[in-house]
């Protein structure tokens, strides 16, 4: 579609002199302006024709590298464009459309293309390199293809495909380890154990299945059942661990519910959530990543199991605030239960949330809790919490935390 005026400066500048020309023609009695105005009239007309004559419908992909970037890295994006129809394309300018929160230079000279009825290449490739400042959904495109006739004179600014999704995930930081937190919540590191012993009496096994290796025969087990067994190993259970964030707009900035990345504050809560999630599964455990009442915010993350990982960190690119607070329900969440590591992360605190939270901090194992205000870490490490503030240091934070005292930002 027409974005502009048609015609360059130049071919504007051609179709002013062409009118001047028809007007000051018979004022001055010279025949040579008619027809110079003619000339320029019929350039015009020949121009536009040439670049409406190669429009052609064309068919564009986007591949990014990596699929989905972390807040605050660069991305690489190919853009791929072949073209449908037979009318050639004269060579341009292209642009990719970015949204606000991806920044880079999305532009460059497109090649003119061969007619279909050659046996040219009909597609195009470039690429370019964006940063991406805000996790969320962001919507590349559409791709805009301004292309001018040989002269200069007319010009036509067409939008081509679609726009293609890119899912920016929240930044994750190194956090350390907290000593002693490994093994707290009862159990140990997943890890596959024989529970067998050589000359084990009370044999488990099961039926030998196609790839099972033949070293895992036991034999003893197969001739008493007349089939081939196998030794049965089974997978010790990871100790657990559970992440709530609490997302209410009234700990935060009613700002924090329109989009990802409006509140600095919301943000580095997020980003604790993410790096808290990946140090604990690295560290062996199972973590449930929920609101206070139970509600999740991405699937079950298992031991060691890196796509479950990254389709949690995909889950939280798209995590803001909301209006209801639910934190009160955190209470009947953990009633009449224990579990291992619990990692709260909230905004602002107030006197009377100081009961719930207490009465929470029992059932865990090694309760973290990381709020916004300074007062915080100073009523709740009296209520069993380990407490710090969620400053800006995020890794000081968590150290402090783990130490059971408040950090100060």
């Amino acid at each position: 579609m027409w974005r502009s005026w048609p015609l360059t400066l130049r071919g504007t500048s051609a179709l002013v002199l062409a009118l001047a020309c028809g007007l000051l023609a018979p004022q001055l009695g010279l025949v040579e302006l008619v027809w110079l105005g003619v000339l320029l009239v019929a350039l015009i007309a020949g121009s536009l024709v040439a670049v409406l004559a190669s429009r052609s419908r064309a068919d564009v992909a986007r591949t990014f590298d990596p699929a989905s970037p972390v807040v605050g890295t660069e991305v690489r994006v190919r853009v791929q464009v072949a073209l449908r129809g037979g009318a050639p394309s004269l060579g341009g300018r292209w642009r990719d459309e970015l949204p606000s929160g991806v920044d880079g230079p999305a532009t460059g000279a497109f090649p003119a293309l061969a007619s279909g009825l050659s046996r040219g290449d009909r597609s195009a490739a470039f690429d370019y390199t964006a940063v991406v400042q805000r996790r969320g959904i962001h919507w590349l495109g559409p791709l805009w293809l301004s292309t001018a006739d040989p002269f200069g004179i007319a010009r036509r600014t067409v939008s081509l495909g679609e726009p293609t999704r890119l899912v920016v995930t929240p930044a994750v930081i190194d956090l350390p380890t907290l000593p002693g937190l490994v093994g707290r919540a009862g159990g140990a590191v997943a890890s596959p154990v024989n529970r067998l012993g050589q000359g084990a009496d009370d044999v488990v096994a099961r039926p030998y299945a196609p790839g099972d290796s033949m070293r895992r025969i036991h034999w003893r087990a197969s001739a008493h059942r007349d089939q081939l067994m196998v030794r049965q190993e089974e997978q010790e259970t990871s100790p657990e661990a559970t992440i709530v964030l609490d997302r209410a707009s009234s700990r935060w900035s009613p700002v924090a519910m329109e989009h990802p990345g409006a509140d600095p504050t919301f943000e580095r809560a997020v980003t604790l959530c993410a790096s808290a999630l990946v140090r604990l599964v690295h560290d062996g455990y199972a973590v449930d990543v929920i609101e206070p009442d139970g509600m999740p915010l991405c699937r079950r993350v298992e031991s060691a199991d890196s796509i479950a990982l990254d389709d949690a960190l995909l889950a939280l690119a798209t995590v803001t605030a909301r209006t209801d607070d639910r934190l009160p329900a955190i209470v009947d969440l953990f009633a009449g239960a224990t579990t291992g590591p619990l990692v709260l992360v909230t905004g602002r605190l107030t006197a009377a949330d100081a009961v719930p939270l207490a009465a929470v901090a029992h059932h865990s194992s090694f309760p973290l809790l990381l709020a916004t205000a300074p007062e915080s870490g100073a009523f709740t490490a009296a209520h069993g919490w380990a407490a710090a503030e969620l400053g800006e240091d995020l890794a000081q934070s968590w150290r402090g935390a783990g130490r059971g005292g408040h950090v100060p930002a």
